[in-house]
């Protein structure tokens, strides 16, 4: 075992002598040591009871024979973070979470991992961390929160809260609807309740096969999701106890590969994920290094229906919804139906192929989701688009367009978020309009804040089918509309974006993938002669470190290490 190289042998007495302070004894030392990757944070509502979570798991992993060790990662709520500098802190915390993983791993020699996560960049940082250590890696995240209902019984979630400022500040709603709102969408502990970014990836786990059915939808707190718990710390106990060759087989980087991130894109596009899942699976590709790249996506989106419909996208249906209606791999048992858009042998950590997994799967309700016969849409919920204004590429959720997808407006352009929530507050933003919100990437950011402050007011203040927005920083999952994000080259390595003036025409064509400014060659150039990207100053020096090193959008926004 990996491990015996901290505990085997006369000269590992020391070792030993320390592994023993912590509670191992004789008999342990002989047993699989297995590292329990927690992200228990009070801060966060799909954190704060993980410290439960890990006590069954650490629980069914002795009861397994095996010795578990649990350590902790750091954690962002991107919701409390957002409208303010706290988001700057989001993104970067991917590659912290990543790096710690590897550090604790590594450093002990543990011989195998069960990782539990939940959130926002916490699940993919755990993801490229086990990706490094590559060791045999269970995942099993704290759930879905339920969704929450106003007092006339109308479901509501996060995305009504951040959208209820906006109806507040427009005069639609008064104080005391935005108070029964902010007491009631949040109702439990858990992920959000929408396919926002963390159940994004959640579901998206089980389609790589790096976690075990129900991990997306099973709602947090509820027994059904403490068996689940109990089943993935069974089934590592038992992969880190077999044969030298069975632990190879299951090595992370044998699940997770080319077939896994394809089969993750495929279901992304079924269930019209978090725009930030293209973000996460480029940074995991990398880490897999898998041959996989954005301008890939859109040929796996024109072979995926979008059958899935789910808030924020459709606000009434929530992941508990999806749950009841027969899970993800219902989804996936409905796609392998059309043959060319999931690749069946590829192995999940359960010991299964995903058409194993899969093949006794059936929907349970067909108004949650649809069949490919009767899709939402015959391309998946994502596009990238491509143009003068984003030559390496810009995200859209095409899943959550709520107006038209040929759009042609003038731009009005702001350098920050906090400058395009002052103006469009200040009614500085009208019908017709193209927002740009530029110096807000992984560099220029830095840390690429998400925008749901700005699309919430735009769609609160009734603008949602009437404007679209630009911007070369990111959206939360639970951000719908005409937002498109991750525009590269940014505008602080001297895209285009950041050459735009207000009045500029903006063109965009979702479903022929274009997002061009409708200015001459010789107008850019010319306003290339004297253009200096803003550098916005900073004080802190993790921020500073990170705005060295991290790469666009494009990559993934992967920090370099050459």
């Amino acid at each position: 075992m990996r491990s015996d190289e901290i505990k085997q042998g006369f000269s590992r007495a020391p070792h030993r002598s320390l592994l023993r302070a912590t509670g191992v004894k004789d008999d342990d030392f002989k047993k699989p040591f297995i590292g329990v990757a927690n992200s228990f944070i009070e801060i966060i509502p799909g954190h704060f009871f993980l410290n439960k979570v890990a006590e069954v798991i650490k629980a069914e992993i002795r009861a397994n024979g095996c010795v578990p060790f649990e350590f902790n990662t750091i954690g962002v709520d991107d919701g409390i973070a957002m409208g303010h500098d706290g988001m700057l802190y989001s993104l970067p915390s991917r590659e912290i979470i990543a790096n710690s993983i590897e550090t604790v791993m590594n450093a002990h020699k543990l011989d195998a991992m069960i990782a539990i996560p939940n959130c926002d960049k916490i699940v993919p940082g755990m993801i490229m961390g086990a990706l490094r250590v590559d060791v045999p890696t269970v995942f099993v995240s704290g759930g879905p929160m339920e969704k929450g209902y106003t007092k006339d019984g109308t479901p509501i979630d996060l995305a009504t809260a951040f959208e209820a400022v906006g109806k507040h500040e427009a005069g639609q709603i008064s104080d005391e609807e935005l108070l029964d709102i902010e007491c009631n969408a949040c109702p439990s502990g858990g992920s959000c309740s929408g396919m926002f970014t963390a159940n994004s990836m959640n579901t998206l786990m089980e389609a790589m096969g790096i976690a075990l059915a129900g991990n997306g939808t099973i709602l947090a707190l509820t027994p059904e999701r403490t068996e689940l718990y109990k089943k993935a710390a069974k089934r590592i106990c038992e992969i880190a106890k077999a044969d030298a060759a069975t632990r190879e087989k299951y090595r992370i980087r044998n699940i997770l590969n080319e077939s896994a991130v394809r089969n993750a894109f495929a279901v992304d596009m079924a269930m019209g994920g978090s725009s930030n899942t293209v973000l996460h699976m480029l940074a995991i590709a990398k880490e897999a290094e898998v041959d996989f790249n954005l301008e890939d996506i859109n040929a796996i989106s024109k072979r995926v229906s979008h059958i899935a419909k789910i808030s924020p996208s459709l606000s009434t249906v929530h992941m508990e919804d999806i749950n009841k209606a027969g899970g993800v791999n219902a989804v996936m048992h409905e796609m392998m139906k059309r043959g060319d858009n999931i690749l069946i042998d590829a192995l999940g950590i359960s010991g299964e192929t995903l058409y194993e997994k899969v093949k006794d799967a059936e929907i349970l309700d067909t108004t949650i989701i649809h069949t490919i016969d009767n899709p939402y849409s015959q391309v998946g919920g994502l596009a990238i688009l491509y143009g003068n204004l984003a030559q390496q590429g810009a995200v859209i959720k095409t899943a959550g367009i709520t107006g038209e997808r040929v759009f042609t407006g003038s731009a009005v352009c702001f350098n920050s978020q906090d400058d395009a929530i002052n103006g469009i507050l200040e009614g500085k933003v009208k019908a017709g309009n193209v927002v740009v919100i530029r110096y807000e990437g992984p560099r220029g950011g830095p840390g690429m804040q998400e925008m749901l402050s700005p699309t919430s007011l735009i769609m609160g203040m009734g603008l949602g089918d009437k404007v679209a927005l630009i911007t070369d920083g990111r959206f939360s999952g639970a951000t719908r509309g005409a937002s498109i994000g991750h525009v590269s080259p940014e505008a602080a390595e001297g895209g285009l974006i950041g050459l735009l003036e207000d009045g500029d025409e903006i063109f965009i064509d979702v479903d022929n993938y274009i997002l061009e400014a409708r200015l001459t060659d010789t107008e850019i150039e010319k306003r290339k002669e004297n253009f200096k990207p803003l550098i916005k100053p900073l004080k802190s020096k993790w921020l500073s470190q990170y705005r060295m090193l991290v790469s666009n959008a494009s990559s993934g926004a992967v920090l370099r290490t050459e």
